[in-house]
């Protein structure tokens, strides 16, 4: 398809600190369309739902922790008191949906070209201090996860962008029912304004 669309979730510390409108923003300049948007506070259920259970992924979240104290030279065991990766990953889930739950949550698609890899790259790398500067968390975030494990919590990184097309077709029918979304052809003649609802009638008239 010549267009795909991608899931976005500004997390509650995004919305606290009030810097939604910048973030949407770089995602408008670029050309990608807001297909959908609703602020939302996420239950325990769509929580669990929305982060995968899957051995590779709780594998890859658990081994991204463990190269960080590597080099940090911390000790897995003194900290989370495990250095099995599943199980680091297990934490790391359980701390995330306390975060994606713990208050209101912007949820949005977005469609254009090449969508969920344009929205990545403008994110930047899930650890703010890899994430280059010019990328949404390389200029707003600052936390990691050697800080958020000695605190029992997931590091805040503001927003999450599905990482691929499997995953964005899943989360946005967790997150949205199918009537709350436009398609970006029908934003390009103007629907969302109305130009082929109540005011093309009135011009019928």
């Amino acid at each position: 398809m010549a267009y795909e669309k991608t899931l976005v979730i500004i997390k509650h510390d995004g919305v606290a600190r009030g810097i939604m409108g910048e973030i949407i923003h770089r995602f408008e300049r670029v050309g990608l369309k807001l297909c959908a948007m609703k602020l939302v506070e996420a239950t325990e259920e769509m929580g669990h739902k929305h982060y995968p259970n899957s051995k590779e992924w709780l594998e890859t979240v658990g081994n991204r922790t463990l190269d960080e104290y590597k080099e940090k030279k911390i000790d897995p065991i003194k900290r989370l008191g495990t250095d099995n990766p599943m199980e680091i990953g297990k934490l790391i889930k359980a701390w995330n949906v306390e975060y994606l739950t713990a208050g209101p949550v912007l949820a949005m698609v977005f469609e254009g070209p090449d969508a969920i890899k344009l929205v990545r790259k403008f994110v930047g790398s899930t650890v703010p201090a890899l994430a280059s500067p010019g990328t949404i968390r390389g200029d707003y975030s600052f936390d990691n996860a050697d800080l958020a494990n000695d605190l029992k919590r997931p590091f805040y990184n503001l927003i999450h962008a599905s990482g691929n097309k499997e995953e964005a077709d899943f989360e946005i029918d967790l997150w949205f029912n199918t009537d709350e979304i436009f398609d970006q052809h029908e934003l390009s003649h103007h629907k969302a304004m109305g130009y082929t609802g109540k005011l093309n009638k009135k011009k019928k008239k």
